[in-house]
Protein backbone atom coordinates (compact mmCIF):
# COMPACT_ATOMS: atom_id res chain seq x y z
CA UNK A 1 0.00 0.00 0.00
CA UNK A 2 2.91 2.63 1.08
CA UNK A 3 4.75 1.29 -2.53
CA UNK A 4 1.59 2.51 -4.40
CA UNK A 5 0.55 5.73 -2.69
CA UNK A 6 4.81 6.08 -3.13
CA UNK A 7 3.94 5.55 -6.90
CA UNK A 8 0.88 7.87 -7.44
CA UNK A 9 2.43 10.89 -5.32
CA UNK A 10 5.72 10.45 -7.30
CA UNK A 11 3.71 10.02 -10.92
CA UNK A 12 1.45 13.46 -9.69
CA UNK A 13 4.81 15.24 -9.25
CA UNK A 14 6.29 14.17 -12.71
CA UNK A 15 2.91 15.45 -14.38
CA UNK A 16 3.10 18.74 -12.17
CA UNK A 17 6.64 19.79 -13.45
CA UNK A 18 6.25 18.39 -16.63
CA UNK A 19 3.26 20.93 -17.14
CA UNK A 20 4.19 23.81 -14.88
CA UNK A 21 6.04 25.39 -17.35
CA UNK A 22 3.24 24.91 -19.61
CA UNK A 23 0.71 26.53 -17.76
CA UNK A 24 2.58 29.30 -17.12
CA UNK A 25 3.71 30.50 -20.36
CA UNK A 26 0.14 30.69 -21.84
CA UNK A 27 -1.74 33.05 -19.72
CA UNK A 28 -5.62 32.77 -19.34
CA UNK A 29 -7.44 34.60 -22.37
CA UNK A 30 -10.70 35.85 -23.03
CA UNK A 31 -13.60 33.45 -23.79
CA UNK A 32 -13.82 33.44 -27.45
CA UNK A 33 -17.41 34.75 -27.84
CA UNK A 34 -16.77 37.43 -25.10
CA UNK A 35 -16.39 40.74 -25.31
CA UNK A 36 -13.17 42.79 -24.17
CA UNK A 37 -13.15 45.56 -21.76
CA UNK A 38 -11.45 47.70 -25.26
CA UNK A 39 -14.90 46.46 -27.19
CA UNK A 40 -16.96 47.82 -24.89
CA UNK A 41 -15.19 50.81 -24.61
CA UNK A 42 -15.46 51.66 -28.34
CA UNK A 43 -18.99 50.55 -27.91
CA UNK A 44 -19.40 52.81 -25.21
CA UNK A 45 -18.11 55.96 -26.87
CA UNK A 46 -20.22 55.26 -29.95
CA UNK A 47 -23.33 55.11 -28.36
CA UNK A 48 -22.35 58.79 -26.07
CA UNK A 49 -21.85 60.02 -29.05
CA UNK A 50 -25.06 59.56 -30.87
CA UNK A 51 -26.83 60.34 -27.22
CA UNK A 52 -24.62 63.62 -27.17
CA UNK A 53 -25.84 64.30 -30.55
CA UNK A 54 -29.68 63.97 -29.87
CA UNK A 55 -28.84 65.86 -26.61
CA UNK A 56 -30.52 63.77 -24.54
CA UNK A 57 -28.75 62.11 -21.32
CA UNK A 58 -28.45 58.60 -20.64
CA UNK A 59 -27.85 55.62 -19.45
CA UNK A 60 -25.65 53.54 -20.57
CA UNK A 61 -25.24 49.84 -19.58
CA UNK A 62 -22.95 47.35 -22.08
CA UNK A 63 -23.31 43.67 -20.20
CA UNK A 64 -20.59 40.68 -21.71
CA UNK A 65 -21.86 37.41 -22.96
CA UNK A 66 -22.86 35.73 -19.71
CA UNK A 67 -24.86 39.03 -18.94
CA UNK A 68 -22.68 40.47 -16.65
CA UNK A 69 -22.19 44.43 -16.27
CA UNK A 70 -18.57 44.95 -18.36
CA UNK A 71 -18.77 48.75 -18.59
CA UNK A 72 -21.20 51.45 -17.34
CA UNK A 73 -21.84 55.05 -18.19
CA UNK A 74 -24.87 57.75 -16.72
CA UNK A 75 -24.46 61.13 -18.44
CA UNK A 76 -24.86 64.20 -16.02
CA UNK A 77 -28.65 64.69 -15.49
CA UNK A 78 -29.92 61.58 -16.88
CA UNK A 79 -32.62 60.33 -14.83
CA UNK A 80 -31.58 58.07 -11.41
CA UNK A 81 -34.20 55.33 -12.23
CA UNK A 82 -33.24 54.81 -15.63
CA UNK A 83 -29.69 52.92 -14.52
CA UNK A 84 -31.17 49.88 -13.34
CA UNK A 85 -33.59 50.08 -16.92
CA UNK A 86 -30.29 50.30 -18.87
CA UNK A 87 -28.61 47.62 -17.06
CA UNK A 88 -31.76 45.38 -17.27
CA UNK A 89 -32.18 45.79 -21.27
CA UNK A 90 -28.86 44.60 -21.73
CA UNK A 91 -29.46 41.39 -19.90
CA UNK A 92 -32.68 40.89 -21.08
CA UNK A 93 -31.19 40.96 -24.74
CA UNK A 94 -28.43 39.01 -23.77
CA UNK A 95 -30.70 35.86 -22.03
CA UNK A 96 -33.15 35.58 -24.81
CA UNK A 97 -30.10 36.64 -27.85
CA UNK A 98 -32.69 39.25 -29.36
CA UNK A 99 -33.40 42.39 -28.82
CA UNK A 100 -35.63 44.31 -26.19
CA UNK A 101 -37.72 45.69 -28.77
CA UNK A 102 -38.73 42.30 -30.27
CA UNK A 103 -39.16 40.49 -26.94
CA UNK A 104 -41.73 43.06 -26.22
CA UNK A 105 -43.55 41.91 -29.54
CA UNK A 106 -43.67 38.85 -28.40
CA UNK A 107 -44.88 38.86 -24.83
CA UNK A 108 -47.75 41.04 -25.69
CA UNK A 109 -51.36 39.36 -24.12
CA UNK A 110 -52.37 36.77 -26.86
CA UNK A 111 -48.51 35.92 -27.56
CA UNK A 112 -46.41 32.92 -26.84
CA UNK A 113 -44.76 34.45 -24.40
CA UNK A 114 -46.86 36.46 -22.03
CA UNK A 115 -45.70 36.98 -18.84
CA UNK A 116 -42.33 36.38 -19.42
CA UNK A 117 -40.96 40.02 -18.10
CA UNK A 118 -41.82 38.09 -14.30
CA UNK A 119 -38.70 35.98 -14.96
CA UNK A 120 -35.40 35.96 -14.21
CA UNK A 121 -36.01 38.78 -11.09
CA UNK A 122 -37.47 41.25 -13.71
CA UNK A 123 -36.93 41.71 -17.35
CA UNK A 124 -37.52 44.90 -19.79
CA UNK A 125 -39.61 44.57 -22.80
CA UNK A 126 -39.43 48.11 -24.79
CA UNK A 127 -36.90 49.24 -26.95
CA UNK A 128 -33.33 50.13 -26.12
CA UNK A 129 -31.47 46.58 -25.37
CA UNK A 130 -29.73 45.17 -28.62
CA UNK A 131 -26.83 42.36 -29.05
CA UNK A 132 -23.83 43.05 -29.48
CA UNK A 133 -22.54 40.72 -32.71
CA UNK A 134 -18.52 40.70 -33.25
CA UNK A 135 -17.42 40.59 -37.17
CA UNK A 136 -17.39 36.79 -36.66
CA UNK A 137 -21.44 37.07 -35.98
CA UNK A 138 -20.23 35.58 -33.09
CA UNK A 139 -22.79 37.25 -29.41
CA UNK A 140 -20.20 38.65 -27.83
CA UNK A 141 -22.68 40.59 -25.32
CA UNK A 142 -25.66 43.48 -25.18
CA UNK A 143 -26.09 46.86 -24.84
CA UNK A 144 -28.79 48.57 -22.87
CA UNK A 145 -30.04 52.40 -23.34
CA UNK A 146 -32.37 54.03 -21.10
CA UNK A 147 -33.09 57.97 -20.45
CA UNK A 148 -35.10 58.87 -23.53
CA UNK A 149 -37.65 57.81 -25.53
CA UNK A 150 -37.57 54.16 -26.73
CA UNK A 151 -36.83 55.07 -30.14
CA UNK A 152 -34.04 57.51 -28.64
CA UNK A 153 -33.02 54.81 -26.28
CA UNK A 154 -32.44 52.15 -29.24
CA UNK A 155 -31.07 54.99 -31.79
CA UNK A 156 -28.07 54.97 -29.21
CA UNK A 157 -28.03 51.70 -28.73
CA UNK A 158 -27.78 50.76 -32.41
CA UNK A 159 -25.14 53.37 -32.66
CA UNK A 160 -23.02 51.46 -30.11
CA UNK A 161 -23.66 48.19 -31.20
CA UNK A 162 -22.75 49.32 -34.91
CA UNK A 163 -19.34 50.27 -33.62
CA UNK A 164 -17.97 46.37 -33.51
CA UNK A 165 -19.86 45.70 -36.91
Amino acid sequence: MKKLMLTTTLALSLMLLCCAPALAADPVKTLSGDITLAQAQKILAAALKKAEAIKVPMNIAIVDAGGNLKAFYRQEDAFIGSIDISIKKAVTARYFNMSTRTLGSVSQVGQPLYGIEASNDGLILFAGGVLLVDANNVIIGAIGVSGGSVDEDESVAMAGAAAIK
